[in-house]
């Protein structure tokens, strides 16, 4: 048997062709062990088919490639860490997406090594002895949390060396982040709604069986019935914009306005309902104007909710701040801060301030009207403006809230 001149032009022409199948289904994420190792095993059909056959010796020799080449070439164009194994488990290939991910992985070296765990070693060595492909579940801790779907099968040698298997990595951790998160939200929303409503119900039920004749009852209840109401409007009507703000996160607004101008608007409406409470508000405010690229309604909303959260958490002199900042990577920003005097925050809940329901003391906050909404509202929102919050407190000195956005210049690229 004598190697044809045809036979590379063979190998080569199905590699590109297994390789733009893989490519075209990775792009449109129908990729699967299954297609893999099918476009797989049709490279090495098709290339030993259409290459073996009689010739005459070549004029010159034809330098051989290594035999898992044609396997590195098309792994490497794969996004999803994929790994094979011989039939004694040791590593012949791993793209750079495996490598990356495992760095303890290394050719010729077993796989336990990389991946240490025993029930991928069961999926690989039943795979490696005849049963069919296998799906196992890989958690890591360290240095991320991470939940990856091991989708283990057969794959035969071409050089008759025995079965080796498969390994492709499928990344969920985005998934079953999303899952819980929307468990966690429908759970809280249903809390809180629950909560109200039961009020309503049982305020229903006296006012029609004992307190049916009772007019300062009566009175009483209808009143606090009304506040309920409101409780439950006020965390619908977040909601809905928590909603309709995260929808629309990744479409960055186009108008132009004047965070001073807002500022003013806010600080003098928020006035009254601080004096009520024993607080003051007030603007100061260097050299405007203050334009940035922005929704009004929306960067209203951020400002109240932060001018609220002063008042009710925090109260004492409140105090709103406007300035320009010139960020050496961020480029020019337009900085607006609302500061209070009050008990401030405790560190170990300032990094979770911003998620949907949490509280401090869920106590105070719902006596305040509070919905647990209004930080996550300010988030997203700034994310859709390419902004930014932080927040900065210390126990018996008060809190300050930071917001920070991109400075409008006309004619000047925007980020």
């Amino acid at each position: 048997m004598i190697d044809d001149p045809r036979r590379p032009a063979a190998w080569s022409g199905a590699t590109i062709a297994g390789g733009s199948i893989l490519l075209l289904l990775a792009w449109e994420r129908n990729l699967g062990i299954v297609t893999v190792l099918g476009t797989l095993a049709a490279i090495l059909l098709g290339g030993l088919i259409a290459g073996r056959r009689r010739a005459q010796p070549p004029t010159r020799p034809i330098v051989g490639t290594p035999r898992h080449a044609v396997a590195e070439a098309l792994l490497a164009h794969i996004p999803d860490p994929v790994i094979l194994v011989d039939r004694r488990t040791r590593v012949l290939e791993a793209n750079p997406a495996a490598r990356a991910m495992l760095p303890a992985l290394h050719l010729s070296h077993p796989l336990a090594f990389a991946l240490r765990n025993p029930e991928i070693t069961d999926a690989v060595e039943a795979v490696l002895s005849g049963a069919p492909p296998q799906r196992v579940t890989y958690r890591t801790r360290v240095p991320l949390e991470q939940t990856f779907e091991i989708q283990i099968g057969a794959l035969q040698m071409p050089d008759g060396s025995g079965p080796g298997a498969m390994l492709f990595l499928r990344d969920l951790t985005s998934a079953h982040r999303l899952e819980s998160m929307r468990v966690d939200f429908v759970a809280n929303a249903s809390h809180e709604l629950r909560t109200p409503l039961s009020s309503l119900l049982g305020f229903i039920e006296t006012l029609q069986g004992p307190a049916r004749e009772d007019v300062a009852a009566r009175e009483r209840f209808l009143e606090i019935m009304r506040v309920q109401a409101q409780r439950m409007r006020r965390l619908i009507d977040d909601l809905l914009s928590l909603s309709r703000i995260e929808l629309r996160e990744h479409v960055a607004p186009t108008g132009t306005v004047d965070l001073g101008g807002l500022a003013r608007q806010m600080v003098d409406a928020q006035a009254p309902l601080a004096a009520a409470r024993g607080a003051s508000v007030t603007l100061t405010d260097g050299d405007g104007p203050y334009p940035v690229q922005g929704d009004a309604d929306e960067l209203t909303r951020v400002i109240e909710n932060l001018i609220e959260n002063a008042v009710k958490y925090g109260g004492g002199a409140i105090v709103v701040g406007l300035a320009h900042e010139q960020n050496p990577r961020h480029g020019p920003r337009i900085v607006l801060t609302v500061s209070d005097d009050g008990p401030g925050i405790p560190p170990e809940h300032i990094p979770r301030l911003t998620e949907r329901f949490y509280r401090v003391d869920v106590a105070s906050s719902r006596a305040r009207g509070g919905t647990g909404l209004g930080l996550a509202i300010v988030k997203h929102t700034l994310r859709r403006h390419r902004g930014r919050l932080s927040i900065e407190s210390e126990i018996g000195k008060g809190t300050v809230a930071r917001v920070s956005l991109p400075e409008y210049r006309p004619g000047a690229d925007q980020p």
